[in-house]
């Protein structure tokens, strides 16, 4: 695993992608810190890296990157450690737009889209 404070490549990306699942790596998103942890085979697992780091549950949503798409679909919002009711997402994804939206910035913030793959 490993955690991301600043940009990575989309090449990495593809490589972490045909090390575990083919052509999709899991990522867990902290919206406050604006980090991610990628490359676990679990989005459990990486949300335990973040919340060790110091990371807060409230703030962290897990996704799947899949780095050979080139438009928005890229970024799939789907994950068992998303299904908080207490907190009013209801679903393996994120139902709240606005924090889907502080997502997909921050993932465009942290992954070099211009890198030629």
């Amino acid at each position: 695993m490993q955690i991301v404070k600043e940009k990575i490549s989309r090449k990495t990306l593809e490589k972490m992608a045909q090390n575990l699942f083919g052509d999709m790596v899991k990522a867990v998103i902290d919206v406050e810190r604006e980090i991610m942890v990628l490359d676990g085979e679990l989005h459990a697992d990486e949300e335990t890296r973040l919340l060790e780091t110091g990371s807060r549950q409230e703030n962290l949503w897990g996704i799947n990157l899949y780095p050979k798409i080139k438009d928005e679909t890229w970024i799939e919002f789907d994950s068992m450690i998303n299904l908080r009711p207490s907190m009013g997402n209801l679903t393996r994804g994120v139902d709240n737009p606005k924090t889907r939206k502080k997502i997909i910035n921050l993932v465009n913030k942290l992954v070099d889209k211009n890198d030629p793959t």
